[in-house]
């Protein structure tokens, strides 16, 4: 099996609340997500999917993934796509870091890594652990009533994990704090991500309001070794995200924020193949962990439940499907969640079917 063609689409996801809101401003009513799709030389395709969450969130933007992807393309034609290694060993030897490109690449050989092997891809990234998972849902931000109410609706759906958005003033985001876990049932799961908003002042203020609250702390500051002194003045549990890009700073997460959670990312550590390595050292640091991605649609949600459905039921904090998130499905919505959690697919690969048909024309094709 070689790859003959890598063709690259692209498409907006509408996000289904109205409007997803961060701290610092960053707000946002779409996203630009790429689809890519590998044909091989015998017929096959796989399909990868990567979407960042405005340019702003981490180092990367929609044209970047798309301009990656295009530079990368040529140099992968007539590989194998099921030889994994050698398809990083030539992406990284072309680019550095680019995470987000190589991510939908790497979706996509997995896609066909599966389908040649009639397996599901979560049989092949360490065995199906759990049949099903529970799901969280972000919660925006805004006032802390309307949070509030956004918990009590969504948890109508069966969701009862949620991750609110904070990072603004620190007693306003710990009154959101409070008005959530009171809208929740006592066993419910809550999250205060801040997205590295807070400088390092906002964040103490925040941490030493919100003690004793039954809450988790996500990336208070933008930096590990922030988020290392935050943590010496909070009695929180703390969870990290955008600044644990590689084994080195999950260390540094653990040993010197004292962080017991992390957030993996499919795109910002290269793919199911970056998030299943990063998920093992995890594990083995006796962390727990959320499975999703930046953002996306049906294709990212299938390869995070693949990611998620592998992992140890004890280290699974939760996962995400951004296609319950986002009203634009090329796989008829597949997978879907139910009254709350998730479920891999259990067909070869991916184990969706995209609709290609559904999609404009191409946005650029690389073929040998």
């Amino acid at each position: 099996m070689k790859i003959a063609a890598i063709e690259v689409f692209g498409y907006q996801l509408t996000y289904a609340h109205g409007e997803y809101v961060m701290s610092g401003g960053r707000a946002a009513q779409s996203q630009a997500s790429t689809l890519v799709r590998i044909r091989t030389d015998d017929g096959q395709e796989g399909w990868g999917e990567s979407s960042t969450l405005g340019g702003t969130y981490l180092p990367a933007f929609a044209e970047g993934i798309r301009a990656g992807i295009q530079v990368m393309a040529p140099a992968l034609l007539g590989l194998d796509p099921r030889n994994l290694s050698v398809i990083h060993q030539r992406m990284n030897a072309l680019l550095l870091d680019q995470q987000g490109a190589k991510s939908a690449i790497d979706i996509a050989c997995w896609d066909l890594l599966g389908k040649a092997a009639g397996l599901p891809i979560a049989m092949l990234t360490g065995g199906i652990a759990q049949a099903d998972f529970p799901l969280y849902e972000a919660v925006p931000l805004a006032a802390p009533e309307a949070m509030a109410e956004f918990v009590r609706l969504r948890s109508l759906s069966g969701i009862n994990r949620f991750q609110l958005k904070v990072g603004n003033d620190p007693f306003e985001d710990a009154l959101r704090t409070r008005r959530v876990i009171e809208a929740c049932p006592a066993d419910a799961v809550i999250v205060a991500d801040a997205n590295g908003g807070w400088n390092l002042q906002a964040a103490m203020k925040a941490v030493s309001e919100m003690a004793g609250l039954n809450v988790l702390v996500e990336q208070p500051c933008r930096d590990t070794a922030d988020c290392a002194l935050v943590q010496r003045m909070s009695s929180l549990p703390l969870s990290m995200d955008e600044s644990v890009t590689n084994a080195a700073e999950l260390y540094r997460a653990k040993y010197e924020a004292n962080a017991c959670s992390v957030n993996i990312k499919l795109a910002r550590v290269g793919g199911i193949s970056g998030a299943i390595r990063m998920r093992d050292l995890a594990q083995d640091l006796g962390m727990t962990i959320c499975i999703e991605d930046v953002w996306g649609g049906d294709v990212t949600s299938a390869a995070v439940a693949h990611v998620a459905a592998s992992t140890r039921p004890d280290a699974l904090l939760h996962a995400s499907f951004f296609n319950d998130w986002t009203r634009e499905h090329v796989a008829g919505y597949q997978p879907r969640s139910v009254q709350g959690r998730g479920k891999a697919p259990m067909a070869p690969g991916l184990g969706i079917a995209v609709d290609a048909g559904a999609l404009d024309a191409p946005l650029f094709q690389v073929a040998g």
